[in-house]
């Protein structure tokens, strides 16, 4: 369990010095080859921490700590998921095993939709947001009659 929380706290280092540069660093800036090869080597390890370390981590606390096997059956609170060849009233029995590896799966997918949120993250930083006012054939802005003005 310790190397697992282990294991987020420092995805979650690494994902916060991203975010710390990515506002440090102005989008026009040029790019020194010795950045670059620092840059592809840092994501390089981000990417190795959460699709390979992680799930690993999260694979072995499930099956050492939590004996979470194929033998043993989820059936719930109150029975609610026990088979049908065991009394119950679903189908299809449901292993531990099944639900380490749909978290696991869980896992891969948090980390695609991050990698793609921090990509869309760095490659818009710098650019300015949209205005949300109104605004005429000309590109000003439009002002309804009897509202005031305020200037600074």
């Amino acid at each position: 369990m310790v190397a697992f929380i282990l294991s987020i706290i420092i995805t979650i280092m690494l994902i916060g010095m991203i975010l710390a540069y990515m506002k440090r660093r102005p989008a026009d800036a040029h790019l020194s080859w010795g950045e670059a090869m620092l840059g592809a080597m840092f994501v390089f390890l981000l990417l190795f921490w959460v699709y390979g370390v992680v799930p690993h981590q999260w694979l072995t606390w499930a099956d050492n700590e939590l004996n979470w096997r194929s033998d043993k059956l989820f059936v719930g609170l109150g029975a609610i998921f026990e088979a049908q060849e065991y009394g119950g009233s679903i189908p299809f029995t449901i292993t531990y095993v099944a639900i380490r590896d749909v978290i696991a799966v869980a896992i891969y997918g948090i980390a695609i939709g991050g990698n793609i949120a921090l990509w869309m993250m760095w490659q818009n930083r710098g650019k300015a947001k949209r205005r949300t006012e109104e605004l005429s054939s000309f590109g000003r802005p439009l002002i309804r009659e009897g509202t005031e003005v305020k200037k600074d």
